[in-house]
């Protein structure tokens, strides 16, 4: 494997030396955070809201809601001149017309706020979806594909062999959860442009092993059966067709559904004429999109993408007007970057290039030839927004300042809102052209009393892996620190593939300004594979997933373990999923150097989970036994020698329980202590009461384990 060349960001520097300092001169004129203030709520005016601007009205006007005194307070649009800042009173619908389900039926509101029941079934609706004419609704009950008439309340079905095992319109779990995504709330289902085709997706859930999640209710409890397709396991049969609006014969794509593949999200041209499929090979190391004829399913490939590791999915193909070609967003160099296409797939430009990664393509100026595009390119750490033209390549950096930027931009790309901030400075707001000169400043969320308290602000810092790479990490110092006391470190990741957590911007978190009081070192890493490095970082974690990433924790915590200030006996990681695995595996394959960790639903062994999301990085366990076996923290449980709190919801429909009590059965076998922690019936991760109860027991492990310190009677009140 090459080695990773990189963009060393402005911002990362410095190496990992932090110093505590001489306290400023006014420090004891501040005051610290109370205790209602970080877990009560009681406001501070250490920082304040920004102007609520929720949309761009058209090319020159964007939409604001200000409070109507004159009505008691209530919540007002108002139309926002671009250029000029005057505001006039928004009078046509915020909101346009709209559908949803209630009392298991699909309710049409108007914009104008009538609302109008379209269906009245037994079974419920699911996923009622508005044609681009605002004519139709689509849905699905009972897993089979519907549309209503508005107008008429005439109801068309599609498809009449919906069950158990057989989906229309309606994802089979593992394309919800990893193909099409957790946004589509199952839906599987697309109108065309002109409102005349729908497209959807047949699952076939036979040949899907099931998986039991038990439920403790009542007195016999019960079985959630899931069709749960494991690591090598046999994927649902899938099939894509197309079916007029009006009712009739669907007319399928010609792909064989036995075949072991993968399909993507898909895309409608805007003439309608043509619906664009993308396929993926099982082993996920060939992407390849096929323009689909939607009268007689004949397929034409337009592009194909091959990678030695593994190939992501695209969140969009971006369409020209007139059939001039579209955009792709590729990493096949290394880094993600932009490709203009003809639209036979053939190359027409490659529109940007380098040790850096394009993030997002927020509008296609096709008047002046131009796309504007977010990046990580100043930094890793931060986003900027920039243009490239289409036919001179050439790219201008329309954000300023090392800042991290949101954009919104609006209809036509004349003028661009943007959110920016960093580590030190509260989020900002302000109005640019498209040249990136600013016109006004919008808001300011730093508050009357920022300057007013004891403030530990994270430092944006570096670390050396063993290998030479460049990482950053974020680094929280506690306040009010004394000569030659050690410190604990709570170090708090997640640490998947391209998910990283260390970004310079701003958040405001009470709850870490409690910790720096109470004497905490807190700390945020990113691995090899977060994405700074671009998928030359990702690629190296291919059918290893787990071990590159830990030892670059390792690395991180090492470094701090060197600090004089640094606690060495009291090194704690925490986090949820993936950050529970990695959890699980800073306890065991790196217990020399942690000696804490709470872990929460992670996964223990990559054969337990989902076939698409684990083969993508590790293949199958088939074709590779001894990847699974060296990421597999069963394996390296007899190293632990600390202490680690497991927690898990009982009915985990993500990451099943059966991970934590594997582990769980290891540990106990080999006589080791830890803490364990079940909460009953809650699925990946939980909310209300058991949320309340999740935080106090964290809070308690970190008085008990790192501070050394009874917990408080406050925190039980």
């Amino acid at each position: 494997m090459r080695s990773v060349q990189w963009f060393k960001p402005a911002c990362l520097g410095s190496t990992v030396l932090l110093l505590a300092g001489t306290p400023h001169l006014q420090a004891q004129q501040k005051q610290d955070i109370t205790f209602e203030q970080a877990f009560r709520g009681k406001t501070t005016d250490i920082t304040r809201p920004l102007p609520a601007i929720r949309d761009w009205a058209d090319a020159d006007h964007y939409l604001e809601m200000r409070p109507d005194a004159a009505n008691g307070g209530r919540m007002q649009a108002y139309s926002v001149d671009a250029r000029t800042g005057n505001a006039t009173v928004y009078t046509a619908p915020v909101d346009g017309p709209s559908v949803e389900v209630r009392e298991n039926d699909v309710f049409y509101k108007s914009a104008e706020g009538t609302s109008t029941r379209l269906t009245n079934d037994a079974a419920a609706e699911k996923n009622p979806t508005l044609s681009p004419d605002g004519k139709y609704v689509a849905f699905t009950r009972n897993n089979d594909l519907y549309s209503v008439e508005i107008a008429t309340k005439k109801e068309t079905r599609y498809t009449n062999d919906g069950s158990e095992v057989v989906y229309n319109g309606w994802s089979s779990w593992v394309y919800y959860e990893e193909i099409l995504g957790r946004p589509t709330k199952y839906r599987a289902f697309w109108w065309s442009p002109d409102s005349r085709q729908i497209a959807y997706m047949h699952f076939d859930d036979t040949k899907v092993p099931v998986f039991p999640i038990y439920s403790e209710k009542g007195q016999h409890g019960y079985l959630e059966n899931t069709r749960y397709p494991k690591a090598g396991d046999p994927n649902p049969a899938v099939k894509v067709g197309v079916v007029p609006v009006t009712g009739g014969a669907t007319t399928w794509a010609d792909f064989n559904e036995n075949d072991d593949q993968y399909f993507g999200m898909p895309f409608w041209t805007s003439d309608s004429k043509q619906l664009w499929m993308q396929w993926m090979n099982r082993g996920q190391d060939n992407l390849k999109i096929y323009s689909i004829n939607p009268q007689t399913g004949a397929k034409k490939e337009i592009y194909s993408e091959q990678q030695k590791t593994w190939v992501d999915w695209f969140d969009a193909v971006p369409f020209l007007r007139n059939n001039q070609g579209f955009l792709l967003q590729s990493d096949k160099t290394g880094w993600s970057h932009l490709y203009l296409h003809n639209m036979d797939g053939s190359l027409k430009k490659q529109l940007t290039s380098g040790n850096w990664t394009v993030k997002d393509v927020v509008q296609i100026d096709e008047k002046n030839q131009e796309v504007y595009f977010t990046a990580r390119k100043e930094s890793s750490a931060r986003f900027d927004l920039y243009k490239v033209n289409m036919k001179s390549g050439a790219i201008r950096r329309l954000t300023s300042g090392n800042y991290n930027n949101v954009i919104s931009m609006a209809p036509g790309g004349k003028y661009f809102i943007t959110t920016y901030s960093n580590l030190q400075t509260p989020s900002r707001m302000a109005l640019a052209d498209n040249n990136g000169k600013v016109i006004r400043e919008l808001g300011d969320s730093k508050g009357s009393h920022f300057d007013n308290y004891n403030l530990a602000l994270p430092q944006l810092k570096t670390y050396k892996t063993r290998d030479g790479l460049e990482l950053p990490m974020t680094v929280i110092m506690p306040l009010h620190m004394e000569t030659g006391k050690k410190y604990p470190v709570l170090i708090s990741i997640y640490g998947g593939p391209n998910a990283g957590t260390v970004y310079d911007t701003w958040k405001s978190n009470m709850v870490q300004q409690w910790w720096a009081q109470e004497g905490v070192i807190q700390v945020a890493v990113d691995n090899r594979s977060s994405g700074h490095l671009g998928k030359m970082g990702m690629n190296y974690i291919h059918r290893k997933l787990g071990i590159h990433e830990i030892e670059d924790y390792m690395d991180a915590a090492l470094a701090l373990r060197a600090e004089p200030w640094v606690d060495g006996s009291k090194i704690c990681m925490t986090g949820g999923s993936f950050g529970g695995y990695m959890t699980c595996m800073a306890m065991t394959y790196g217990a020399d150097v942690f000696t804490h960790g709470m872990a929460n639903y992670a996964v223990t062994d990559w054969q337990l989970y989902d076939s698409h999301y684990t083969e993508r990085f590790m293949d199958t366990p088939a074709e590779n036994p001894e990847g699974y076996k060296q990421t597999n923290v069963m394996n390296h449980a007899d190293k632990y020698k600390g202490l680690i709190r497991i927690v898990h919801g009982t009915m985990d429909d993500n990451v099943h329980l059966q991970n934590a009590t594997q582990l769980i059965d290891k540990l106990e076998n080999l006589n080791k202590h830890f803490e364990y922690m079940l909460y009953p019936g809650e699925r990946h991760g939980w909310g209300g009461l058991k949320a309340v109860h999740s935080s106090g027991e964290t809070y308690r492990f970190i008085y008990n384990n790192l501070l050394d310190k009874p917990f408080p009677a406050t925190f039980r009140k």
